[in-house]
């Protein structure tokens, strides 16, 4: 007992209520398909592909033969100045999935790598075009962008900045798009806020638009609590940056890779961002991988002055890893052939009837859905905001069910593997808890 006690004081948990955790662990010890195994040996039926992440299911063996192979050939190349061939084939089979004109990717380790590596981009695409005076950036409330400080400057969650101090400067939000008293129990996008966009245009005023780089915001805002965009929104946002010169960067860390019923949420809005940042389904989350692709006219910017020059001061070590590319040409090569996408789309409407059976239920203030991904809202108790979520998670748990919980936000987004028959479980199983909890 005290060497298990010694090892889980060790690891100091990420996002984690460490003494919580630490007085009754929760162990995973293995993976498959959709289900986890628990450390007391029972099934868990995977209701948040992991972490928004493993879009294909846990331990597929072409996956994981092809990082065996890598491995076993050659487990590390430098990226700087140097390459290796399944760099480039993972970028362009990357950017032929992207809609025309967004082809060319940058490579980093996450998702919080990929956004501020596009921060950087957008700052400096500005600077080579000789309007070096845009350095403002323009993020929203409620967006998660990961933990960089970049990140989370741009981020509008407010415990991800409050204990950290000052963040950069010159960053300003727009407002959040949750709408309770208009658009609880949407299904799909809700049909009220796409005004909330010219939010944009007031900024624009206050700040002069020649200091404005870039709008980053997430087309479906994930880890908030499941925020769809209201019809018409993202419309807008795009309309307003071309119009004043302002790039615009989606954050589809989870949004990408079929969880929205297609590819990418800039295919199922039907908007084109100029930059778009991917991590999480990129690997299927077998090998830590992010990615920042940038369009031709951003790239191009930078490709001047003497050829042997470096055009863009940044990277990082394990940039475009040899593991990481074997895991993703596997991965993209799963959904393609097992139509994982497609899948998502054809399932969309059952998982949406599924997700709204909990409506009527105790404390049940709202569900919202897109696509295989569904938040659910509980009314905070007193005094005790996020108490009944987590109570929920926990039965959840107990129930053999894993979920996702933000606040008093419950979140489910299984792997695009998922059956009727597991999603009948994961709301079945999530409806017991929710009642139990109430």
């Amino acid at each position: 007992m005290d060497a298990q006690v010694n090892s889980l004081d060790a690891f100091w948990m990420p996002f984690s209520a460490n003494r919580q955790f630490k007085s009754a662990p929760r162990l995973l010890v293995g993976a498959k398909d959709m289900h986890y195994t628990s450390h007391d040996g029972r099934q868990i039926l995977d209701g948040s592909a992991g972490l928004w992440c493993v879009n294909a299911g846990h331990c597929r063996p072409r996956i994981t033969e092809a990082i065996q192979r890598q491995a076993a050939k050659m487990d590390f190349s430098p990226a700087f100045q140097m390459g290796h061939p399944l760099a480039f084939e993972t970028a362009s089979r990357i950017a032929s999935m992207l809609p025309e004109g967004l082809d060319h990717v940058f490579f980093s380790n996450s998702g919080s790598e990929a956004v501020d590596s596009a921060l950087k981009m957008a700052l400096a695409y500005h600077r080579a075009r000789g309007e070096g005076g845009r350095t403002r950036l323009i993020g929203r409330e409620r967006g998660y962008h990961g933990v960089g400080f970049g990140g989370i400057s741009v981020g509008g969650i407010s415990n991800n900045r409050k204990q950290f101090g000052a963040m950069l400067n010159g960053v300003d939000h727009l407002p959040h798009t949750h709408d309770l008293a208009r658009n609880a129990f949407s299904r799909g996008q809700p049909l009220h806020g796409a005004e909330l966009a010219d939010y944009l245009e007031r900024i624009v005023a206050l700040h002069d638009p020649s200091t404005i780089a870039a709008v980053i915001v997430e087309p479906l805002a994930g880890s908030t609590g499941v925020l769809v965009p209201p019809v018409g929104y993202l419309g807008r946002i795009r309309d307003i940056c071309t119009k004043y010169g302002i790039l615009l960067i989606f954050d589809e860390v989870i949004s990408g890779f079929g969880r929205l019923g297609a590819p990418f949420a800039t295919d199922r809005f039907g908007i084109v961002p100029d930059i778009l940042t991917l991590a999480k389904g990129i690997t299927n989350a077998t090998v830590p991988m992010g990615a920042t692709v940038a369009s031709a006219e951003v790239y191009e910017a930078f490709m001047h002055g003497p050829p042997g020059a470096i055009e863009f001061f940044h990277g990082y070590t394990y940039s475009s890893h040899p593991l990481a590319c074997a895991a993703s040409i596997a991965t993209l090569d799963t959904y393609r052939d097992e139509g994982l996408f497609e899948r998502a789309a054809e399932l969309s409407p059952y998982f949406e009837e599924a997700a709204h059976s909990l409506s009527g239920l105790p404390h049940v203030i709202d569900v919202r859905n897109l696509g295989i991904v569904a938040g659910i809202e509980l009314a905070s108790r007193p005094g005790a905001a996020g108490a009944r979520a987590y109570e929920v998670f926990v039965k959840c748990y107990e129930a053999g069910l894993l979920v996702r919980v933000t606040a008093d936000i419950i979140a489910i987004s299984p792997p695009l593997i998922v059956t009727r028959a597991q999603i009948d479980e994961i709301f079945g199983k999530l409806s017991e808890a929710i009642r139990s909890v109430a």
